[in-house]
């Protein structure tokens, strides 16, 4: 197969929701649909103690909520699908923005009771700026829930968008009994057993056919009629080329905990959703089907393996293809890097790859060259925006319980903070810790795998600052400068990589800083260059 073949069989997506809406079921069962698994671990069942696939880590299987966003990637039909499943609490909502960064389109998740959530319009406002294709994926209908029209209509109100549905509910909650396929116009019986694996579909080109009532019974069966109908009138009909370009929305309706609605879903989604996509770099935009190799890293993740202690950075291909122990050239550190053993990811499995193509997603392993957004090429001087990092809400000291392990923990949090888990400060003063993050849960997570990962024990104090300024002097010796260090001196901290923060307990400080120190900028994230 040639290049070109490659990039147009590659799918990489992203599925977002508010916590809890199933997002995790429905990637076992994609997976479980492209063969990549043979039986899903139900994530809320405890009788299954596999846990499902894509939690990678103990806190995760505990909580049954996901913390770190997972790469998956499976064959369907010819097509090479990659999933990024990401978190969906809010207080890990960073680690989903970047990865949103490397996706070419997302599915969005929705309870059919709970509808539309705070956390998935914030996720949602992110893709409809980014312009990246959107599939709505309603689940939950073997539940009592909100009307199906009730339902579009509060997508639309709620996230802004424009929606068509390809699928159907037959009934819902206890008088569920399927659903009409419009995509491909058949209906799928749902029979209340999930352990069956897959259900049969009957092929149905004609609603209006008297058998309908024979499978369904009078009632579901003049009702489905009637909504067909409306959506006839109401909703636009299916265009790629809108849904492409952000402008239009499909919806599905399933039931992801009972493999239903599934199918339909990924059959319409590796027809209709975008290969890979061009991507902004600082000085051009970058085509896929370019020759040269380039790349980015949105994430990094330590300690895949607690066997290994390893790290991998997580890096998204735009353009060119990536091949196994050619020399890249690290743009940030201006230096060339190879890679003996860039692993692809399988499922659960970790294979090594001779070559990927663009829209696949490599883990390299890292010691410690990476951080978030750098870019790799061929040497081409360029990098990738939009990829965020985040001003801290919350702030605490850490403290080392355990002296006798102080190097561990030292280690802990540097490789942590690397992850971009949460940001380190040191004050000058007196070199005391600070650990800011975004989330309070966060705090909870580093304890636990400092814990458990790099055996050190820490303890939190809280310290009352509102955010944290990055400090960038019009004129680094001039006197007001120097008056600024002094008067803040107390508050001034420095970040990982030695940039100057100074720590304001209010707005009102912030304000106040600005105005006697004009010539003082502050920012609220790190990238300012």
């Amino acid at each position: 197969m040639g290049f070109l073949e490659e990039i147009q069989r590659r799918r990489t997506f992203g599925i977002i929701s508010h916590p809890d809406a199933g997002k995790t079921t429905l990637t076992e069962k994609l997976l479980l649909f492209g063969g990549a698994i043979q039986e899903a671990g139900a994530v809320k069942n405890n009788k299954i103690k596999k846990g499902a696939t894509s939690d990678f880590m103990e806190i995760e299987r505990q909580r049954g909520i996901s913390v770190s966003t997972s790469v998956l990637a499976f064959n369907y039909k010819d097509k090479k699908i990659n999933i990024l499943d990401t978190p969906g609490h809010k207080d890990f909502a960073e680690d989903t923005f970047r990865t949103l960064t490397a996706v070419d389109s997302v599915i969005v998740v929705i309870d059919v009771a709970k509808g539309v959530e705070e956390q998935t319009e914030k996720l949602v406002a992110v893709c409809r700026l980014r312009k990246i294709p959107i599939i709505v994926f309603i689940n939950k209908l073997d539940r009592e829930g909100k009307d199906a029209f009730d339902l579009m209509d509060e997508v639309e109100q709620k996230l802004g968008l424009t929606v068509t549905p390809l699928s159907f509910p037959i009934g819902m909650g206890y008088d569920f009994q399927g659903i009409y396929n419009l995509w491909e116009q058949n209906i799928n019986l749902f029979s209340g057993d999930s352990r069956k694996n897959i259900e049969e579909t009957i092929a149905f080109s004609d609603v209006k056919n008297p058998e309908l009532e024979k499978i369904i019974g009078q009632k579901p069966a003049d009702r489905l009629r009637e909504e067909l109908e409306l959506i006839d009138e109401v909703y636009p009909k299916f265009d790629r080329q809108d849904y492409l370009d952000g402008k239009l929305q499909p919806v599905f309706f399933g039931s992801a905990l009972n493999n239903f609605g599934v199918r339909e879903l990924l059959d319409c989604f590796v027809e209709i959703a975008p290969s890979p996509r061009p991507k902004d770099s600082e000085t051009r935009l970058v085509d896929p089907k370019e020759e040269k190799m380039t790349g980015f890293v949105f994430k990094i993740h330590a300690n895949m393996d607690p066997k290994h202690r390893d790290r991998l950075a997580f890096i998204k291909i735009v353009s060119g293809t990536f091949e196994r122990n050619k020399p890249y050239y690290h743009v940030r550190q201006k230096k060339n890097l190879k890679f003996s053993s860039p692993n692809a990811f399988f499922a659960e499995k970790k294979e090594i790859v001779d070559i990927s193509y663009p829209g696949d997603i490599v883990g390299l392993h890292d010691t410690g060259n990476f951080k978030i957004g750098d870019t790799l090429t061929e040497g081409e001087i360029m990098s990738f925006k939009g990829i965020p990092s985040f001003s801290p809400e919350h702030f605490r000291y850490i403290n080392n319980a355990d002296p006798m392990k102080a190097k561990q923990l030292d280690k802990g949090i540097d490789q942590l903070m690397d992850e971009g888990v949460a940001q380190l400060f040191t004050l000058e003063m007196n070199n005391r810790k600070i650990i800011g993050t975004v989330g309070a849960l966060q705090y909870e997570v580093i304890q636990y795998r400092l814990e458990h990962e790099y055996g050190a024990k820490c303890t939190y104090e809280n310290f009352p600052v509102h955010k944290a300024c990055w400090v960038k002097p019009n004129d680094p010796k001039s006197e007001e400068f120097k008056e600024f260090r002094r008067i803040k001196q107390k508050f001034l901290a420095h970040d990982k990589y030695g940039q100057l923060v100074f720590l304001a307990d209010s707005d009102f400080t912030i304000q106040m800083t600005q105005n006697k120190y004009p010539n003082v900028k502050l920012f609220f994230t790190s990238e300012f260059e």
